[in-house]
């Protein structure tokens, strides 16, 4: 046990990232239902740094908030914010996670900018059928009010997520799937 490499790189990354989400929440604009931050560029990240690992992190920062440690948007925290028009979105990043870590395993860049675009639709899959039954609203108002106005702010953070990862990626430990 003492002495492992890749559970210490594991759990070192799991704290980078779930205080990164945490910041990345404060980058906030209040909008109604559901507020435009940075936490979608934040679980696009850690998918793409940690690989099949990202869901740790992202269900670790989701417990964090439940339990009452104020992890999301500007502070927020309980359960509460997971029942909220906002908890859909949140549980969809440990999904999204995910799915961009077992996209970013592929070499072809296809494929990772594929799963950059996949887990965002992932996070607003979640986030909408939550927002249509919270709400409660029909789907056309959850699609107007819950994702278009966050598309073109998604595809920014997307394409930001691909080219750090692209940048910080050679200098960072390798997740295989020996490990």
């Amino acid at each position: 046990m003492a002495g492992n490499y890749h559970r210490s790189v594991v759990i070192t990354h799991t704290t980078l990232f779930i205080a990164m989400t945490t910041v990345f929440s404060w980058v906030s604009i209040p909008f109604i239902p559901v507020p435009i931050t940075l936490q979608t560029m934040a679980v696009l990240l850690t998918g793409s740094i940690m690989k099949r690992y990202a869901g740790i992190p992202m269900a670790m920062y989701l417990l964090l908030g439940a339990i009452g440690l104020p992890v999301f948007h500007n502070g927020a925290a309980g359960l509460g914010v997971l029942i909220g028009p906002t908890g859909g979105y949140l549980v969809g990043f440990v999904p999204a996670a995910i799915l961009v870590g077992l996209c970013y395993e592929q070499e072809s860049e296809k494929i990772q900018v594929a799963g950059l675009g996949l887990a965002t639709l992932v996070i607003y899959l979640f986030g909408l059928s939550w927002l249509v039954y919270s709400v409660p609203m029909n789907l056309v108002a959850a699609f107007t009010t819950g994702m278009l106005p966050f598309i073109p702010g998604d595809i920014i953070k997307a394409m930001a997520a691909f080219l750090i990862t692209r940048r910080i990626l050679p200098y960072t430990p390798r997740f295989s799937a020996d490990d």
